[in-house]
């Protein structure tokens, strides 16, 4: 029966991409303390705008950026071939882990160095190894909430949305329902995180979480809209990989039609 089981093509599906999705979760997590400027990864000098009254403001984003949009896109896709449900399930896991993974870091930030250690890369230019580990993956408890609701609630709101745009549209128009789903999703993201980590946790004025919201907001949209077409290669990949029947059974299946395929319940 496992052996039957990992057979699958479905089940080896959605096992890859729970694995993927985690693994991607989790290295935005831990790279989401580097702050870089958008505009020097292009060669840009940095902008300087003014938004509800917060002035210097520049594309400078957190790491983490770089990856979110692909968990959005791993959203939409299991959203289309495995349904709400399962969405759901992996979003519970991922966030289950990465908890995990900061009580760990945790653990180990205030576990007692050895002495020797501490003054291993001073001809690096890291004076006190125990700071540069703790610099790494200490993060604030505010920011780690925020963080982890934010993940949470935004899923749900890509999962409500996306089905409701398909119960319209039905299997035409993929970008509408993926690509419009995430831009409302990510700004729901980007405001939840931005509100509980600093307006709750570190006591920042409306206007100052609106305006780093719409900046960080305006990277995330455009992001979704230019990996529209990477959903498209992957959806016609799954086809290739399922077959068009079983493809074809599992979107059914996903919507609460009928269909055969194996799902997730």
């Amino acid at each position: 029966m496992i052996h039957a089981l990992l057979k699958d093509r479905p089940t080896k599906l959605f096992l890859f991409f729970t694995a993927f999705f985690v693994a991607n979760a989790l290295i935005a997590e831990c790279i989401g303390g580097k702050i870089f400027s958008l505009e020097k990864l292009f060669g840009l000098h940095p902008a300087s705008f003014t938004l509800f009254g917060q002035k210097g403001l520049a594309f400078n984003l957190t790491c983490g950026v770089l990856l979110w949009p692909l968990e959005f896109v791993m959203t939409d896709i299991v959203n289309e071939y495995f349904g709400p449900k399962a969405v759901r399930r992996i979003s519970y896991i991922a966030i289950a882990l990465i908890s995990y993974a900061f009580l760990m870091f945790y653990a180990a930030i205030h576990i007692p160095p050895a002495d020797f250690w501490i003054g291993t890369k001073t001809g690096s230019n890291i004076p006190n190894m125990q700071d540069a580990f703790n610099g790494i993956f200490g993060q604030g408890m505010w920011i780690i909430l925020g963080s982890l609701t934010a993940f949470l609630v935004s899923q749900i709101v890509d999962v409500t949305v996306f089905h409701r745009i398909k119960k319209i549209t039905g299997n035409k128009h993929v970008w509408l329902r993926a690509t419009g789903s995430t831009i409302v999703s990510q700004l729901v993201d980007s405001f939840v995180v931005l509100f509980i980590a600093f307006r709750l946790g570190n006591n920042w004025s409306m206007q100052q979480v609106l305006a780093i919201c719409l900046v960080n907001y305006a990277y995330k949209a455009t992001m979704a809209i230019v990996l529209t077409p990477l959903i498209y290669l992957v959806e016609k990949r799954i086809e290739v990989y399922l077959g068009h029947e079983t493809a074809n059974q599992m979107k059914l299946a996903a919507m609460g039609q009928d269909g055969t395929a194996t799902s997730i319940t």
